[in-house]
């Protein structure tokens, strides 16, 4: 029997176990998974919405996978990795032996050096970041009876966490240092009917400006200084500055290390073809984009890898799909977007401006199909985007009719019976889950739990409910958790 050592009990090392062990029906691996916390795997996608106070703790937590092949260490830190003897070592003196070694670390919190915030011991009281439930738990206490509160980057997360705190009543500024807010997924039009929408909220905006240090006392953070001497009030800072991938152990284990652990197309380490990475902390040849989505493919294709089998058809989800989770703002990109879009030949934009009514959408169309778009104020356009985007649908002549009718674009019966993603993080149809309700999944947990729907990015959750509460397939009366 194959030793095979996880470390790593997130998203993505929680979902590559439970797909190794479904996969591996010869038996021939015995799993040994190490998580640093103490807490079960739960969703980290959605703990901006703890922070909003949208969801509590109890619904983003996942199940704990049981299995007599799988042994499942919470609350232990893996400090060494003895490649010689194939060991791995935990904070506690633990010494476990492995025939291959998965590394599923993740990613920490980028801090910038900020003077006043120091790089040694604990931060001052009121500045914080958002990596983990601790994180989630303590910023939502931290925010009812914050004052005020500055935000530290305007990406997805930032802005994720600046609207949650708005939503608690907590006036908060938004600090970007470029001069447009998700400068990866938007372009300067898009971005400016964002900016609209997020002063529409009351949230103080600075655009192109740089946290340089803060202000603090015995009793915490006081000011925020930006470069150019503007300061800031505030008790509450969080940092959403990035992520940096978690390689200390790889880098001390002797692994090739450049952003992340080098891998090959294969996800095993350059200089060790016993030892794999995904997920944030993996850096493969094609580049690492930093979403959860890819962290499951790459799951996916090391189980079918490591067992030989082949990655289901309706599994292999779209990497590049970005879904602002925020109260207020309606934000979803796809494909190729934003000022970092190639100039390709043969593709063409079509753009439909509207500002005054707080919606942008712009389409990329290369070759007959949706090859990316911008959607923003308009969640049903967004929705039909998705769909024909990742099940590559064939567009009608006039490209424009998928922002007026959907049955402008019907290609027939055939188009029709082709399954649509109900959950498209999990390429999950609504067929599936529909099976899922008739064979006793009476709440939206159990769903999940049978089909994985709504444990992404939870954009379908809302879906899940309503589908229930239609009284599909004589669920009328049944509540989701």
């Amino acid at each position: 029997m194959t030793r095979l050592v996880v470390v790593g009990n997130g998203m993505v090392g929680a979902r590559f176990t439970a797909d190794l062990l479904a996969a591996d029906v010869a038996g021939r691996y015995r799993v040994t998974q190490f998580g640093a916390e103490s807490s079960q795997a739960y969703n980290r996608v959605l703990l901006s919405d703890v922070v909003s106070g949208t969801r509590d703790l109890g619904s983003i937590m996942m199940p704990q996978l049981a299995h007599a092949r799988l042994e499942t260490s919470l609350g232990s830190t893996v400090c060494e990795i003895d490649r010689e003897d194939r060991v791995v070592v935990t904070a506690d003196g633990r010494r476990t032996r492995y025939d291959q070694l998965v590394l599923a670390t993740g990613a920490a919190a980028r801090v910038p050096d900020l003077k006043g915030l120091g790089t040694a011991g604990e931060p001052p009281r009121g500045v914080r970041t958002l990596r983990t439930i601790d994180d989630a738990r303590g910023l939502a206490a931290a925010s009812m009876n914050s004052r005020s509160a500055v935000v530290l980057g305007a990406g997805v997360l930032g802005l994720e966490i600046a609207a949650g705190l708005a939503r608690r009543g907590v006036p908060v500024t938004l600090v970007h240092p470029a001069p447009t807010m998700m400068e990866r997924q938007l372009d300067e039009a898009s971005a400016g009917v964002l900016a609209d929408a997020v002063l529409g909220l009351r949230i103080g905006l600075r655009q192109g400006a740089t946290a340089s240090g803060i202000v603090a006392d015995e009793d915490g953070i006081r000011q925020v200084v930006l470069s150019d001497g503007e300061r800031l009030p505030c008790d509450l800072l969080v940092i959403a500055a990035g992520a940096i991938p978690s390689v200390a152990l790889a880098r001390r284990a002797g692994l090739v290390i450049d952003r992340g652990v080098v891998v090959t197309a294969g996800l095993a380490s350059v200089n060790d073809p016993r030892i794999f990475a995904i997920g944030d902390c993996a850096q493969p040849p094609s580049g690492s984009l930093g979403l959860l989505a890819q962290g499951w493919s790459q799951a996916r294709a090391l189980v079918a890898h490591l067992t030989g089998t082949t990655v289901p058809a309706d599994s292999v989800g779209t990497d590049d799909v970005v879904r602002l989770k925020a109260p207020g703002l309606d934000v979803v990109t796809m494909g190729i977007c934003g000022t970092r879009r190639p100039d390709l030949p043969g593709h063409r934009a079509l753009t439909v401006a509207d500002s005054g009514a707080g919606r942008h959408i712009e389409l990329v169309i290369h070759r007959g199909r949706l090859v990316g778009a911008t959607c923003i104020g308009a969640g049903p356009i967004a929705a039909r985007l998705l769909t024909t985007y990742t099940q590559r649908t064939p567009l009608p002549l006039d490209p424009l009719a998928l922002l007026l009718d959907r049955s402008a674009y019907d290609l027939g019966s055939a188009a029709r019976e082709e399954p649509e993603d109900l959950c498209r993080c999990n390429s999950v149809t609504r067929a599936r889950v529909l099976d899922a309700v008739a064979t006793g999944a009476h709440t939206v947990d159990e769903i999940a739990n049978q089909t994985r729907a709504g444990t992404g990015c939870g954009g379908c959750r809302d879906e899940l409910e309503r589908l229930l509460s239609r009284g599909d397939a004589d669920a009328a009366t049944v509540k989701s958790l």
